[in-house]
């Protein structure tokens, strides 16, 4: 990793002493320009282990604000080696450590969501930490579509297939480079929630999630103070496992306009669509396998059962999240077209053949 050659005046270690590590109650928060001087250090590779690991704690003793995350997705941004397609996707940010009891639908989804006209592109590491769990990598590994890709050619694929798939080694090397100090580490830091904000395919909706809803608004207020993210809409929304499926039952959702600058909420009931399954009736043995399993017979039209509402579900929530479709119902008519005329079962073998 290259090294930087200057800094300005805050090493973290002063950043500890008088700013946010004096605990949760009486530490302060950082200003833009220390917040990106900390992570300007960090990428470098500057901090000593056991400095870099006090201030990850302290920030998340603290929990960061909308400012300081901006100041580091911004200095991230820099370092992004992203390439957009043509075709404007919907950008699916889910936490890169994974699930590790339930089935993976984004594949699914998404490929139904493109077989329905709604583009849409979702990124993940390799066993990132803290979880290291099954992400979009592993379920597409186990498909036969190619993962470790250039961004060129997942742009490529992109606008081939209405699909895509981008590996944070190839876009994202700066925070990739981090992987062994977070490891470390032993729990979750601010880098795990920045990576899923990359954006390396430069779209223009978001779809993302969190274990807790009221850090979606943090998260959107976080894209509003950034100078990197040009982003015109945002859903966020608490999924399955922190992950980007919605759970069964009740899902709160928050929906962010740039243009009017409106935030909204609303809920998705899943009872309400006819679907009647609980959380342990969506769990599986084999995370990467048994979703690649399932995700191939939902899309040739094999199951009708609460996998194949939780896919189509899913792939309505991308289709609405495009605007494509002005409702949950229309984006779930679409989605249950595009896999009862073939059209979804021909995304998957494009992608295989890609």
């Amino acid at each position: 990793m290259a090294q930087a050659t200057q800094f300005g005046e805050w090493p973290l270690k002063r950043l500890m002493t008088e700013v946010c590590g004096s605990g949760h109650k009486s530490a302060d928060d950082l200003t833009r320009e220390q917040a990106r001087e900390a992570f300007e250090r960090i990428i470098a590779g500057a901090p000593d282990h056991t400095t870099l690991g006090a201030f990850w704690l302290a920030n998340r003793w603290k929990r960061n604000t909308p400012t300081e995350l901006a100041a580091y997705t911004d200095l991230m941004s820099e370092h992004v080696d992203g390439f957009a397609p043509d075709c404007d996707p919907v950008d699916c940010g889910a936490n890169y450590d994974g699930k590790g009891r339930s089935a993976i639908f984004g594949v699914a989804a998404g490929i139904v969501a493109a077989a329905a006209g709604t583009p849409v592109v979702v990124h993940s590491g390799d066993r990132v930490p803290t979880q290291k769990q099954d992400a979009y990598k592993h379920v597409l590994d186990e498909l036969g579509v190619p993962t470790e890709l250039s961004p060129r050619t997942s742009a490529e694929m992109t606008d081939e297939t209405g699909f895509g798939f981008y590996y944070q080694p190839a876009f994202n090397p700066a925070i990739d480079e981090l992987f062994d100090r977070r490891d470390q580490m032993g729990v979750r830091t601010f880098v795990n929630t920045i990576e899923t904000l990359a954006n390396p395919a430069d779209c223009d909706v978001h779809l993302g999630s969190f274990y807790h809803l009221a850090f979606a608004k943090k998260i959107i207020d976080t894209v509003g103070e950034s100078e990197s993210l040009d982003l015109g809409r945002v859903i966020m929304f608490q999924g399955m496992e922190g992950y980007d499926d919605i759970r069964p039952g009740l899902t709160k959702v928050a929906e962010w306009n740039a243009e009017s600058d409106s935030f909204e909420d609303f809920d998705i009931q899943t009872a309400e669509y006819g679907m009647d399954f609980e959380s342990d009736d969506l769990a599986v043995d084999d995370v990467a396998v048994d979703s690649a399993q399932i995700t191939r017979e939902v899309l040739a039209g094999e199951r009708t059962d609460q996998f194949a509402d939780a896919v189509a579900l899913n792939a309505a929530l991308r289709i609405y999240a495009r605007e494509d479709v002005n409702s949950i119902d229309a984006g779930l008519d679409a989605a249950r077209n595009a896999v009862d005329d073939g059209s979804a079962a021909a995304v998957l073998d494009a992608l295989q053949a890609f």
